[in-house]
């Protein structure tokens, strides 16, 4: 079974190219690059040098003397092969002869396809999280809009509602107002009186 852990980007991209390591090879100072980056670079040095730690070479290394160094978890364990894919089903780097033995039958992809599509994945995060983002931004003005409209409707309706009340009061103290009661009734004041009283005294001055 392959074995294989996470990678930095650093760990399988050329510091020329920075592009997947293409025929990986390391310079004498440790350092990896693609066989044909490495190459190019000193065709047009003067002075031969590591691209990463500027170490000084006395000669030009001869390009079938540069020394193929994989790193101990970029080989597979089971085969001693190059991890130069990626089983998409078990989601582990794998070597050629996996793909026949322990992964037959999984797709497996080219290990810079899978890195472009790892790589990609931070800018389509962050794209779904500024559209979480705004959909939430346009709910809470959706809930802010309702609430001013709500908070109108009852504006409107305690304006109303005084009116209403105003004209009823107004019509309440206009039915008790003084001299709105029927002039038919019973009057006040002195009043002459000719009853027996009166008719009593005149007996009373007869001989």
């Amino acid at each position: 079974m392959a074995s294989a852990t996470l990678w930095s980007e650093e760990d399988f991209s050329c510091s020329i190219c920075l592009d997947v390591f293409n025929s990986p090879v390391t310079t004498p100072c440790g350092h990896n690059f693609c066989r044909a980056c490495i190459t190019v670079f000193w065709d047009d040095m003067v002075q031969f040098k590591c691209p990463v730690c500027n170490e000084l070479f006395h000669t030009r290394p001869f390009r079938s003397s540069v020394r193929v160094k994989e790193q101990p978890y970029r080989m597979c364990k089971k085969h001693n092969q190059l991890l130069e894919l990626f089983c998409q089903t078990d989601q582990v780097y794998v070597c050629q002869f996996c793909t026949v033995t322990d992964h037959k039958s999984h797709p497996v992809v080219p290990l810079k396809e899978e890195y472009e599509v790892k790589t990609a994945q931070p800018g389509k995060i962050e794209a779904e999280l500024q559209q979480m983002i705004k959909e939430r931004q346009r709910k809470i003005k959706d809930i802010i809009d309702t609430v001013d409209h709500s908070k109108a409707d009852a504006d409107r309706e305690i304006a109303d509602g005084v009116q209403v009340l105003t004209a009823l009061r107004r019509s309440v103290e206009k039915s008790v107002r003084p001299g709105s009661v029927s002039r038919s009734g019973p009057r006040s004041g002195p009043r002459s009186y000719t009853g027996p009283t009166r008719v009593s005294l005149a007996r009373l001055r007869l001989p």
